[in-house]
């Protein structure tokens, strides 16, 4: 516990991010003076042994071995004498010997990381597309819908209605399911995304914050595009979102 302090500077030095679990073990050598018989305790358990069978007529057949075994019949003088600050210059490398293991294996996965982030970075893309092309044809057919429904109405109540009316709720329903800008912004945070993904230094909280914003943009596509096959297309996106979101919780 007293070497805590500097192995959390030397693991800091290597991890920036995350939680990280040190276990170390010191073996050390057995000297010839690193062990006493504590002859007072074993006389001590030998006279109550004798006492004790004396008062109740046993034969007693406890053999030195047996009493050397029983607590404090042999004292360890090592951990009473040695300085844990002393075992640091050999701690030391062999702890940075093992962060070194440890990153190298980092660097293994993270390369495997950055390949299925851009892949699912590129399938929001994909499916981001699909709701650009999709929605100028929402407007149209809302359009055509709205006036076979009118025209029907009309008919049977054999009235007349003004065009200038019908395009002016055309105009009102593609003001407000108009998705152009948070398509435009998606774009950006994915322009962002894969800039973040090849940034040499730690981006794991950058790419937190991006997928974040990114998250928000799809929302609102899905609540303004009344449309079922963008909501498709905004639930594929969601999908892609949430793997991005669970993998960078493993980037630094």
């Amino acid at each position: 516990a007293s070497l805590e302090p500097d192995v959390e500077a030397v693991v800091r030095q290597s991890m920036r991010r995350g939680t990280v679990q040190v276990n170390l073990r010191i073996e050390r050598q057995v000297a010839a003076d690193s062990y006493r018989i504590n002859t007072f305790v074993v006389e001590s358990y030998r006279a109550q042994i004798d006492a004790m069978c004396g008062r109740n007529g046993w034969k007693e057949n406890v053999g030195l071995d047996v009493l050397l075994q029983l607590p404090g019949s042999v004292d360890e003088q090592a951990r009473a004498i040695d300085e844990p600050r002393d075992d640091w210059p050999a701690i030391q490398p062999v702890l940075q010997s093992a962060l070194d293991a440890v990153n190298k294996m980092r660097l293994d996965e993270g390369q495997a990381l950055l390949a299925d982030l851009s892949a699912n970075g590129q399938l929001v893309e994909q499916f981001l597309d699909k709701v650009a092309e999709r929605a100028p044809a929402v407007s149209e057919s809302y359009r055509e819908r709205l006036a076979q429904r009118v025209n029907k109405s009309l008919t049977e109540l054999n009235v007349t209605l003004d065009p200038t009316d019908l395009l002016r709720e055309v105009s009102l329903f593609i003001d407000r399911s108009d998705v152009s800008e948070e398509t435009v912004r998606l774009r950006s945070h994915l322009q962002q995304f894969a800039e973040a993904l090849q940034l040499a230094e730690s981006a794991g909280r950058k790419l937190e914050f991006i997928v974040q914003e990114m998250g928000r943009e799809v929302n609102t596509i899905g609540s303004k595009a009344n449309d079922a096959e963008i909501s498709r297309y905004v639930i594929e996106i969601k999908s892609a979102l949430e793997r991005i979101r669970e993998q960078i919780q493993n980037v630094e």
